[in-house]
């Protein structure tokens, strides 16, 4: 692949800065400012990646992508790596000539409807206009639901999710169905966001996360092991207010993730201390997380599967080793 003549650690350096693929904005996942500042988790993920190789988070630049755009976007070599709330599956994996580098989003589909409509079940949506994104995971998994519950639906198709929630928000359709992640985003953009409720029921798996090009295999594990670092980073207990401080552990785990013992750093083509880096600029996954969508923020979501393996979540790392 032309993209990949040279490899792309060498491009990214070469050029100074990490080129991100992103959403054309979405709240907790990639969302630019006013002042074109971007902030979300998958923004935190590409900024980690950017802080591992050149040792500050703000060596990245953003490319803002639809979701019909965003494989040609990586594909093409437009951008170094897609971070846009991207769900893996085989077909993704296999016949694009993409690999998908880890999760840093566990997610599922769900539904939003509006309270005066008095719907409290997904079971009970037959007949219903629904508002949803082209180029997603999400119609074929709207087409499946309905299918196999003998309910029919008409389907409003956008190009992006701030056209899906307008269509909602002018009642153009009764529902808004997209990753549960993407709903409470999208209903912090309703005029009065407590008019609609997300239905219990989640259809589907949504594992979201970063996306390389394949055949560099360097490249790929740098993405993966840089989340990788950030959730293991967690799990003992290493933040963004006490990374300096660990330095000074006697702990192995610990000293090889901040590179203070090994060499899992030159493994990747690295500094040995990239995961003082990442977490010094970024923080571990639980801080990656709590700013941009936990309970104190406008999504309000709680961990949930996506909690450490250890705390009854789905979250598990391989070790540093």
């Amino acid at each position: 692949m032309t993209a990949n003549a040279a490899s792309t650690l060498e491009t990214v350096k070469d050029h100074g800065f990490l080129q991100c693929g992103v959403s054309t904005g979405l709240p907790g996942f990639s969302q630019p400012d006013q002042d074109g500042h971007w902030t979300g988790i998958d923004v935190d993920t590409c900024r980690a990646i950017g802080a591992a190789i050149f040792g500050s988070a703000d060596k990245v630049r953003f490319t803002p992508l639809t979701a019909k755009e965003r494989f040609t976007a990586l594909q093409s070599g437009e951008v170094d790596v897609l971070v846009r709330n991207t769900t893996w599956t085989l077909t993704r994996d296999v016949s694009l000539g993409l690999n998908f580098a880890g999760t840093n989003y566990y997610d599922g589909q769900g539904f939003l409807v509006r309270k005066e409509i008095g719907v409290d079940s997904a079971k009970q949506l037959d007949g219903a206009t629904v508002c949803i994104q082209s180029g997603t995971t999400t119609e074929l998994n709207l087409a499946d639901y309905f299918r196999a519950n003998g309910m029919k639906y008409k389907a409003l198709v956008f190009d992006t999710s701030d056209q899906t929630v307008q269509g909602f928000a002018s009642n153009r359709c009764d529902v808004l169905t997209s990753d549960r992640s993407q709903l409470a985003a999208l209903r912090t953009k309703l005029q009065d966001p407590s008019s609609a409720v997300i239905l219990p029921e989640t259809i589907s798996k949504e594992p979201l996360g970063p996306v390389v090009r394949q055949g560099d295999d360097q490249w790929f594990n740098i993405v993966k092991w840089v989340l990788f670092t950030q959730i293991n980073a967690e799990e003992l207990g290493i933040t963004s207010k006490n990374v300096k401080q660990m330095m000074d552990s006697d702990n192995p785990e610990i000293q090889r993730l901040l590179g203070t013992s090994g060499d899992m750093g030159a493994k990747l083509g690295l500094p040995d201390d990239f995961g003082v880096a990442i977490v010094s600029e970024v923080g571990n996954y639980a801080e990656m997380f709590d700013r941009n969508v936990g309970p104190d923020t406008a999504l309000g979501l709680n961990r949930g599967v996506n909690a450490l393996w250890s705390d009854g979540g789905v979250l598990y790392a391989p070790p540093l080793r």
